[in-house]
């Protein structure tokens, strides 16, 4: 007596399709993330412009805590400083301030997708209790990479 035997044969692997909507899903992902690491690429590399003003702020403040009047710390010299000149490697170029408001520029280079065009101002004005309030303008604040 001869005894057959069925096998079962599942089948083993993926199909063509359902490789292709994985493929589409991770294209899909990919299209959403890569806009949002280059703006958080951009972002991060104007830091450097932004800590380098922030230093800039801080030795104006003192000025102006012991002077109170702006326009007796609106130059490097009467802050105590050297500012940072133009031609500088990464992402900071210079940094600049206005006679008589100490409105601090600073202006980057072109790296990492950021124009020199990208400028950013910290604007100063009076507070309660003798004490500054700084305002950021420029591109830096329109495209997101600081805030108020």
């Amino acid at each position: 007596m001869k005894s057959t035997i069925q096998t079962n044969r599942k089948q083993a692997g993926f199909t063509l399709i359902e490789l292709m909507i994985v493929v589409a899903i991770i294209g899909i992902l990919a299209a959403v993330a890569l806009p949002a690491y280059q703006d958080y690429i951009k972002k991060s590399a104007y830091t450097e412009v932004t800590t380098a003003m922030g230093a800039i702020k801080t030795q104006v403040d003192v000025c102006y805590q012991q002077q109170q009047d702006l326009a007796l710390c609106d130059t490097a010299a009467e802050i105590g400083s050297t500012l940072p000149s133009a031609g500088a490697k990464g992402a900071l170029n210079k940094i600049e301030l206005t006679a008589t408001t100490a409105v601090i520029t600073g202006t980057p280079n072109a790296y990492k997708g950021i124009v020199v065009g990208d400028t950013c101002t910290l604007t100063p004005t009076a507070g309660v209790g003798g004490r500054l309030d700084w305002a950021y303008g420029g591109a830096c604040l329109t495209k997101g990479w600081v805030g108020n």
